[in-house]
């Protein structure tokens, strides 16, 4: 009689670890399910903003730059002449004060062919060397239109009308002067500029123009 309740303890132990692995099975399944999903929607909220931003840059760029050319490019006329600036220079700085003032209008938006430079004295050093290929290949470049030409008050005459004279009072007699600035003021269709001594200039324009 005693082999009788040593058999259901056997049954006991049996059911035991059946019910373990069940358990275990079923725990690690849900885990890794909703790990990746929150991971997605940040993206597409990156790239939207930034778009809109370079073009608000762009306009305000094209603004600023609108105004600023627009004062010095175009000359304000009379309708008497062109408008006469006067540039304060010696007789050996009215050359350089030329060509200062011809960088200023071709920075300020003027073309090259739009500008004549008339010296009274010594010759532009261009103008020298252009003629010294002859005087048919100067007057060529002349006609061409396509650059700033430089003369000498003594040809002067046959230069035509430009929007912008610049004239270098850099020597030469008071007559030579007088009929440089004479020519330059009837060549000027819009700005007539003088580089030299105030006082003189006053006086020659005074007299002749």
């Amino acid at each position: 009689m005693p082999l009788i309740p040593e058999e259901p303890q056997i049954h006991e132990s049996a059911q035991g670890p059946r019910a373990t692995p069940a358990s275990g099975r079923i725990a690690p399944t849900p885990r890794p399910v909703p790990g990746p999903r929150p991971a997605a929607p940040p993206r597409p909220g990156r790239p939207g903003p930034l778009r809109p931003a370079p073009p608000a840059q762009r306009a305000s760029r094209d603004v600023a730059a609108k105004p600023a050319p627009a004062g010095p490019v175009p000359g304000t006329a009379t309708p008497a002449g062109p408008q006469i600036q006067l540039i304060p220079a010696s007789v050996e700085g009215a050359l350089d004060a030329a060509e200062e003032a011809v960088d200023l209008l071709l920075d300020s938006g003027r073309a090259p062919g739009e500008v004549l430079v008339i010296t009274t004295g010594g010759q532009h050093p261009w103008a020298a060397h252009e003629l010294s290929f002859g005087e048919a290949s100067y007057w060529a470049q002349h006609d061409a239109g396509d650059d700033v030409f430089y003369t000498d008050a003594t040809i002067a005459t046959r230069a035509a009308s430009r929007p912008v004279v610049v004239v270098a009072v850099n020597g030469g007699d008071e007559p030579a002067a007088v009929s440089a600035l004479s020519l330059a003021h009837a060549r000027a269709e819009a700005l007539l500029i003088v580089c030299g001594d105030p006082q003189r200039i006053n006086s020659v324009l005074g007299a002749g123009v």
